[in-house]
């Protein structure tokens, strides 16, 4: 079990912009982040569920960006379940939608065109991604003892499940052992990121990716429901859960390896997210639309595929099949 001194205060209530959030009770709150240029008021919607008894608070994030619509659905299905009502210790902060202008426009970034997962840990004279990225870091990171950070692919890169966590932090990899998804990737933190600033205000965070942007797929959605269920059991804040069947071990990789196209054309993939793959493995096939030449895609690693491309029409360069594997000498 984790052991640690949580960040919010017990029995004192805790507090959340102008609000008082004391044990026992559950509101929402509209963090301000900023205006748009019709004068509406930019708003981060956060539920918060406090048990009367003490324990860690964990935050549930989605959407950071905004067409990486599948955190959103894990997140909304927990709350339209009530299982976050029946929280027995500590604290959920669960924020389905962090990039409320991306969602309503289908877009990764802000109006701005900056990524709100670079724009840490945010200004609040900046830009309205770094405004977003502010309002995140001030009023709900110093609460945070850990964080799920729910996450796709983008630009039609389907990932198969799996969770990501810090090097070095070893509770972020029991909570990755904990979550079950079938794989775990031991990934570096990357600048201005939110793991890179959560990290370095003693949160744990364990990042989970999974389906498509754009598109709500069943087995990233049950996998990531699954996962936060278990993390939260673990750590005693929910009761234990009945009728589960055993996960399958996870999978871990400390190293990923991206093969891309050489030749630009139309692109069919032989292999499917998930599969176990070998060096020198045919992965799939790119042709040019004049029927004339055929390239052949062959794996460069033993792994597994953890993601995959599936534009049907590529450019040479582009990253097409992301495959995940163990190498000994960076143990």
């Amino acid at each position: 079990m984790i052991q640690q001194n949580y960040k919010a205060p017990f029995p004192a209530a805790i507090k959340i912009q102008e609000e008082n959030i004391l044990p026992g009770t559950q509101t929402k709150i509209l963090l301000g982040a900023g205006k748009l240029p019709s004068g509406s008021q930019l708003s981060i919607t956060t539920h918060v569920f406090r048990a009367s008894k003490p324990g860690p608070t964990v935050l549930l994030l989605g959407g950071i960006h905004g067409d990486e619509i599948n955190g959103i659905e894990i997140i909304t299905s927990l709350l339209e379940s009530q299982c976050l009502q029946q929280l027995k210790a500590g604290c959920v902060l669960a924020i389905p939608l962090l990039n409320v202008f991306g969602f309503n426009n289908m877009s990764r970034d802000m109006p701005d065109g900056k990524d709100v997962n670079r724009s840490f840990p945010g200004n609040k004279s900046g830009s309205l991604a770094s405004r977003v990225a502010k309002s995140l870091t001030q009023n709900i990171l110093p609460l945070a003892d850990y964080a799920i950070d729910l996450h796709t692919g983008g630009a039609h890169r389907y990932n198969y499940p799996h969770t990501r966590y810090t090097p070095g932090d070893d509770t972020s990899q029991i909570l990755a052992e904990v979550f079950a998804a079938p794989f775990a990737v031991k990934q570096a933190l990357i600048a201005h990121s939110f793991r890179k600033v959560a990290n370095d205000m003693h949160t744990h965070v364990l990042v989970y990716e999974a389906g498509e942007s754009g598109r709500i797929d069943g087995l990233a959605v049950k996998t990531g429901i699954q996962g936060i269920l278990n993390v939260l059991t673990y750590l005693e804040m929910l009761p234990p859960q009945q009728n589960l069947q055993a996960a399958q071990p996870t999978l871990h990789f400390n190293k990923t390896t991206w093969v891309r196209a050489s030749n630009p054309g139309l692109f069919s993939a032989l292999v499917t997210a998930g599969q176990k793959v070998k060096e020198g493995m045919l992965l799939g096939n790119i042709k040019d639309p004049y029927g004339v030449k055929s390239y052949a895609i062959t794996s460069k690693v033993h792994g597994y595929i953890i993601g995959i491309n599936h534009a049907a029409v590529v450019n040479q360069g582009d990253a097409i099949f992301h495959v995940g594997s163990y190498d000994e000498k960076h143990n």
